[in-house]
């Protein structure tokens, strides 16, 4: 009888098996590591805004306080962006003909709000408070970066599920005393102190991973 396929099949066969379970494996290995990965969190990524703000100029340089700005931010869900007469109280004063400060001049002419990229953008599936978030203990710098050091704001947590869930977890390790909240340079205590804010706080971290807390 004679030979239906030639001899070279066998191996044929073999390497075709193998290159689809590496093409399965590969795909995978992708849909794993793809969502986690800058392209997709958009971490480190920095936004084109009307203005250069420099956070390190500042909040570093000159140590304004986060509030001052973001006024909104220990009562509110959305920390809140200054108007323009916020930049203009100094503004008037200084700088005062420099090109870049010219959308914020033409801002307060026009009455029309400057429109400034939101980094920190999350899906619209998710519900965040700053509020309870800060009332409770977090620091700005724990999800922002030290934004002190920041010469154009930048995103610096990847703020996926499985980032925000570590922490809610365990926030033992990311609870400050109020009056360290807003400040940039602030270093973690001894572990029974951070243990102890849990307690100030009245954080329970098993209520905390339900799906309705981020999801409503």
């Amino acid at each position: 009888m004679p030979q239906i396929f030639p001899e070279a099949a066998n191996g044929i066969a073999r390497l075709v098996l193998w290159a689809a379970l590496v093409a399965v494996l590969g795909l995978v290995a992708l849909s794993v590591l793809l969502p986690r990965s800058d392209m997709f969190t958009g971490q480190d990524r920095i936004l084109a805004q009307p203005v250069p703000f420099s956070h390190q100029h500042h909040a570093g340089g000159l140590g304004i306080d986060c509030r001052y700005c973001h006024a909104a931010v220990e009562q509110s869900a959305f920390a809140g962006m200054p108007p323009t007469e916020t930049c203009m109280t100094c503004h008037s004063q200084l700088w005062t003909r420099a090109e870049m400060l010219d959308p914020v001049r033409q801002s307060l002419a026009t009455g029309t709000p400057l429109r400034w990229n939101r980094v920190h953008d999350l899906a619209d599936y998710v519900y965040f408070n700053h509020g309870a978030h800060v009332s409770n203990g977090v620091g700005c710098t724990t999800c922002h970066g030290a934004v002190d050091e920041m010469p154009l704001m930048r995103q610096a947590a990847p703020l996926t599920m499985e980032w925000c869930l570590d922490c809610h977890r365990d926030p033992a390790p990311n609870l400050r005393p109020p009056e360290a909240v807003f400040a940039t340079d602030w270093r973690r205590g001894s572990e029974a102190e951070q243990a102890a804010l849990m307690g100030r706080y009245d954080i329970h971290p098993e209520t905390m991973t339900d799906c309705n807390v981020c999801h409503r």
